[in-house]
């Protein structure tokens, strides 16, 4: 078999770039223009020969439940699939990460956790680095947080699900809130589901602070869906519609004051609901709820269509913006201006000595000036020596200094899009690299050029995806 000369991020986007040309030609586009980013970050330093924007990028659509242990998120997913693929419960059942995607075989087959951390193709490659940042040792046991569960359903075609423990059921609680972040990033959709049959929100505090109050600033708030789930149970109250303004008023006391509940329940397994009128109001409530979430679902295609042009643009952005080139030349000034600060520490004494030397043995100090510029062997290698040791000096303040600010850099997977600023700040302040260059290394004129052209490009992709999807003349 022939050996590959290819780079882990070349298989992953001649895999992405086989599959788009299948799905979706017009993200063929954004792909070439990720890839021509990919090159500049990395002659800059910014980016590892093995690392891509493309990373960042949810190029397949990505549905994630989350919420606590009994809110009867896997009893959803099996329902959605037709079979029972989750176990399901009133106590914590099971306390990994589930990725669910679609399989050939008609058996649905459950995989480690490894199965994605060395996948490019899924979203979790590589998350074992995520959680040795967190919890130093655990990415080695990955398979504790992970696991892919394929199954042989049409609704799981061109999508993957993620079903996540209870946030109160999983003692591993600093690594599974990293797992949970990078999933709501990558997500197209967030089902946040809570159990209706526990009538107090204030017991869900955690999941709400996590869930509600640290994403309803961001840009994508929209993305987030609320799911009041096992709403059957409250038909049994004197006023079941308490129930739902409780939760209605622990989601504004989180901050999200416009925020709604969709209201479902299992049909099939929750016990019937003995006043007929009451049974059919429940009942045609969940199913319209129920069609919004479906809706929402099947729209995740279209919603990541445009998702994947604006993380493009957001790259671009990032990377000539104050996060990429801007924090370099910050860190590049620092590292001048300290150098040379210190130099002149440095320089004053030896030039107070040499004013020094001129005083108190003006015929000593004399005769020194007099064998360096004579022109003399003994001279020139006196001067070379007096050069050198200077130059000695300079570099190695250079470098002590550039490694103190190195130091405090934040680690790549701290920065947005994973850049690395501690290796191009590095990559810019070897000893060859001159403390007064314009530009740090790899922006040259032909990179600020591209990147512009790439920020430019989102109205005329933007265009492209909505003469597919809408007809604004009709």
């Amino acid at each position: 078999m022939p050996v590959s000369s290819s780079t882990p991020d070349q298989t992953r986007t001649d895999s992405l770039e086989a599959h788009l040309k299948r799905e979706n030609p017009l993200l063929l586009e954004p792909l070439a223009e990720f890839r021509r980013l990919d090159a500049i970050a990395r002659r800059m330093g910014l980016l590892a020969r093995h690392e891509s924007f493309t990373r960042s990028v949810p190029w397949w659509p990505v549905i994630s439940l989350l919420g606590t242990f009994s809110a009867g998120k896997s009893s959803f997913i099996n329902s959605y699939v037709g079979t029972d693929l989750q176990r399901t419960g009133n106590q914590a059942v099971d306390d990994r990460f589930s990725v669910i995607c679609y399989g050939e075989d008609a058996q649905p087959r459950t995989l480690p956790g490894s199965a994605l951390d060395a996948d490019l193709r899924f979203p979790f490659y590589r998350i074992s680095g995520d959680i040795d940042d967190v919890a130093a040792g655990e990415g080695q046991r990955i398979n504790n947080y992970l696991q892919l569960r394929t199954c042989q359903s049409e609704r799981l075609r061109g999508k993957i699900l993620l079903d996540s423990p209870g946030f109160d059921a999983d003692n591993q609680r600093s690594a599974t809130l990293r797992i949970t972040d990078r999933i709501i990033d990558l997500s197209d959709l967030v089902l946040v589901f809570f159990d209706a049959r526990h009538p107090e929100p204030g017991a869900m505090r955690d999941t709400l602070e996590h869930l509600v109050a640290r994403t309803i600033h961001r840009e994508d708030a929209s993305k987030f869906v609320f799911v009041l789930n096992q709403i059957d149970a409250t038909a049994r109250e004197d006023n079941p519609e308490d129930i739902v303004a409780a939760w209605q008023r622990a989601l504004a006391s989180s901050g999200l004051t416009a925020g709604r509940f969709l209201r479902i329940y299992d049909e099939d397994t929750a016990p019937p609901i003995e006043n007929e009128s009451l049974a059919q109001r429940f009942k045609a409530k969940k199913d319209e709820d129920l069609a919004e979430i479906h809706r929402r679902m099947t729209g995740v295609e279209v919603d990541r269509a445009y998702r994947v042009v604006e993380l493009m643009t957001s790259a671009a952005d990032t990377l000539a913006g104050d996060a990429g080139v801007g924090r370099l030349q910050t860190l590049r000034a620092r590292w001048r201006n300290r150098t040379l600060g210190i130099d002149a520490l440095i320089a004053l004494p030896l030039i107070a000595a040499g004013v020094a030397a001129f005083v108190w043995t003006p015929d000593t100090a004399g005769d020194l000036m007099g064998l360096l510029f004579s022109g003399r062997p003994a001279g020139w290698f006196l001067l070379a020596v007096v050069v050198v040791v200077l130059a000695a000096i300079h570099f190695g303040v250079r470098s002590l200094v550039a490694t103190r600010i190195a130091r405090a850099i934040e680690p790549a997977s701290q920065q947005p899009f994973g850049l690395d600023i501690r290796r191009a700040f590095v990559a810019n302040t070897r000893w060859w690299r001159s403390l007064f260059g314009a530009w740090p290394k790899g922006w040259t004129f032909f990179a600020r050029r591209r990147v512009a052209r790439i920020r430019s490009k989102q109205e005329t992709i933007i265009r492209r995806l909505n003469d597919r999807f809408t007809q604004p003349s009709g």
